[in-house]
């Protein structure tokens, strides 16, 4: 691990000033992502920022009805408060789907939703990758591809983005909710946070130098029944080969997310309208998969996603 300057930050203005007056820095919480790829050198920031000091671990109930998260607020607060687990449970069973209970206990929600891809090319510094170092090239393209993308994915990139908190947060309409070094504040609908790859993979969102996410705010609980179905390699502690979050009405109209098949939780609102506000599984698969970009070896995730949207129904999700 590279050497580094360490600051407690006192406000969030504070920190977010302090981020974009140092290039390179990081804000650190948890620390269950950043720690790992310091250690590998894959992040090699030369300031910190803790904000764990700021306040931001509360959940609290918006004027709109709906819920406001605080950055800070752990993984493991997160899944089990009482108005999670009754309003908006597809949420609640994203996370306990991920990681392990004491990852959970630790990881933040800003934290989570900013995890770095787990694409192994991306952790292996001796391997081109342009996401570690951009114009370098893409490792995974032409190599081993059977976790990686086909949704969304460029001739630079085809990382998949690892959070289950992110899909689950997708389909129930989050804002992302920020301030920035001059202390002006924003809410960035979740649909717009993430970025594809494109020409420039490294950068992963929308957030600007500096800008700090203080909270995550979910609108009024949306209704109907929740699900959360996660393909993996193992039945605990493994990263999801394809996900499913829907959110599925008595009428059987439903919104929803994929991941593990793109950059950012994969969906479409557009699709869904010409679904019949999902109700018709088959059209709805159709237009969410149709560009997808596969690999011999990562075709199968195709099929997998097609049979896990055939089997959502408004009596069983």
């Amino acid at each position: 691990m590279r050497a580094f300057t360490y600051q407690r930050a006192s406000t969030p203005a504070e920190a977010a000033q302090s981020a974009a007056q140092t290039q390179g820095a990081r804000f650190i919480a948890g620390g269950t992502n950043l720690i790992d790829l310091m250690k590998l050198e894959v992040e090699t920031p030369a300031h910190l920022v803790d904000i764990n000091g700021l306040g931001l671990d509360k959940i609290e109930a918006t004027e709109e009805g709906g819920l406001r998260i605080g950055s800070l607020v752990s993984n493991t607060e997160l899944a089990s408060d009482e108005r999670v687990r009754r309003d908006y449970a597809v949420l609640s069973r994203a996370i306990l789907a991920g990681a392990s209970g004491q990852i959970r206990n630790q990881a933040s929600t800003a934290g989570n939703l900013l995890q770095r891809t787990r694409c192994p090319y991306f952790y292996d510094t001796n391997q081109p990758c342009n996401k570690r170092q951009p114009g370098s090239g893409c490792s995974a393209i032409g190599g081993v591809t059977r976790q990686l993308g086909v949704l969304g994915v460029s001739d630079a990139c085809i990382a998949t983005h690892p959070s289950d908190m992110a899909v689950a947060m997708r389909v129930l309409d989050a804002g992302i909710d920020t301030v920035d070094p001059t202390g002006a504040t924003r809410t960035i609908p979740i649909a717009d946070f993430y970025r594809l790859p494109g020409n420039t993979p490294h950068i992963e969102n929308a957030l600007q130098p500096g800008e700090l996410i203080t909270s995550v705010t979910l609108p009024k609980p949306p209704g109907g029944e929740h699900v959360y179905h996660k393909v993996r390699d193992r039945s605990s502690y493994a990263f999801a080969l394809v996900s499913v979050a829907a959110v599925v009405a008595p009428d059987g109209a439903a919104r929803v997310a994929l991941g593990g098949l793109a950059p950012r939780p994969w969906r479409s609102e557009a699709a869904e309208a010409a679904a019949g506000n999902g109700r018709d599984r088959q059209k709805l698969s159709d237009a969410l998969l149709a560009d997808a970009r596969t690999t011999p070896e990562n075709a199968y995730k195709v099929t997998l996603a097609r049979r896990m949207l055939g089997a959502l129904s408004s009596k069983r999700a």
